[in-house]
This record gives structure tokens, C-alpha cells and sequence, in this order.
């Protein structure tokens, strides 16, 4: 209220009183509206379950997100130690037939090299016999691990030396006690 507004006996005008008026009434409307808002719990209850549900899908994308790159790490970590074990075994049974080949006598690898012969003349002639009498379905499923077989040669031959070396130095073993 400024001074002129005012007359001499410090009394408002009546359209000083007018705009008071409305101006309480505004802030009356105001309070009574926050009043109401307060006062309505199942409005509140909605926000707040809103603001809850919005959190804990946000919280789930972040979980979500997190899980799956510690998932890819993981698959990735695993598949180079499995390679590098792969590795590794392939490296010392190589180094072990070495060792065994290097340490079998020449008598023995000659002995080895005749079995083997013999092994296969008599696997091919049962492979023979095997085929004239066996069912065409059959003999596709056997032609196919054959050829698994003949792709993984190497190994299975090392392997196949390995055993019998040992089981020649063991029964040579077992003849000296």
C-alpha cells in the first residue's frame, strides 16, 4: 500500500479492499487445493506406486544390462582357458609320446610297428566282413564316424602308440620281477 492509495486517515480504499479480497481468496483457493492434495491418500498412493514401478524398471534394465556383460566376460574368459588348457594337453602328450618313443627299444617300436599291421590286416578284414553283412543305414553312420575318425588321425595314433608302448613296458616289467 502506498501512500497514496491511502487517504489522510490511513483507512484503504474500497478498491484497495477489493483487491485484498482477491487476493486472499486466491491464496484461500490455493491452501485449500494443497489441502486437498494432501488429504487425497489414494491420489498419493498412485503417484508414489508410479515413481516406485518407473525406479525398479529402470533398476531392472541396469541389472539386466550389468548380468549380461558379465555373462559375455565370462563366456569369454572361459573359452580362452579352455583353449589355452587345450593347448597344454596337446603340448604335453606330445612331449609324453616323444618321452615314451624315445625311451621304447628299437625292438619294441619294431614289435609295436608289427602288431599295428597286423591290427589293421585283421581290422580291414573284419571292416569287410562287417560291411557284406550290415544294413545300408547302418553303414552310412559307420561311414561317417570313419570319417571323423580319419580327420582326428594323428591324434588317435599317437594315442593308440602310447597304449601299447605302455602296455609292452609293462609287461616287460612285469617278466623281470
Amino acid at each position: 500500500m502506498n501512500d497514496e492509495s491511502q487517504n489522510k486517515m490511513g483507512t484503504p480504499t474500497p478498491e484497495e479492499l477489493r483487491e485484498q479480497v482477491e487476493r486472499t481468496r486466491d491464496e484461500l483457493g490455493q491452501t485449500v487445493e494443497a489441502l486437498a492434495a494432501k488429504a487425497d491418500i489414494k491420489a498419493q498412493a498412485k503417484g508414489k506406486a508410479e515413481a516406485v514401478k518407473a525406479q525398479a524398471a529402470e533398476k531392472t534394465a541396469v541389472v539386466k544390462e550389468q548380468a549380461a556383460e558379465k555373462a559375455a566376460a565370462v563366456r569369454e574368459q572361459a573359452a580362452v582357458k579352455a583353449a589355452s588348457a587345450s593347448g597344454q594337453i596337446r603340448e604335453k602328450t606330445g612331449q609324453a609320446a616323444e618321452l615314451v618313443k624315445d625311451r621304447t627299444p628299437d625292438a619294441v617300436l619294431e614289435k609295436t610297428a608289427q602288431a599295428a599291421a597286423q591290427v589293421r590286416e585283421s581290422a580291414a578284414r573284419a571292416g569287410q566282413y562287417a560291411a557284406d553283412r550290415t544294413p545300408d543305414p547302418l553303414l552310412e553312420k559307420a561311414g561317417r564316424a570313419a570319417t571323423a575318425a580319419r580327420a582326428n588321425r594323428a591324434p588317435l595314433i599317437a594315442g593308440g602308440a602310447l597304449l601299447i608302448a605302455f602296455l609292452l613296458v609293462r609287461r616287460s616289467r612285469g617278466r623281470n620281477r
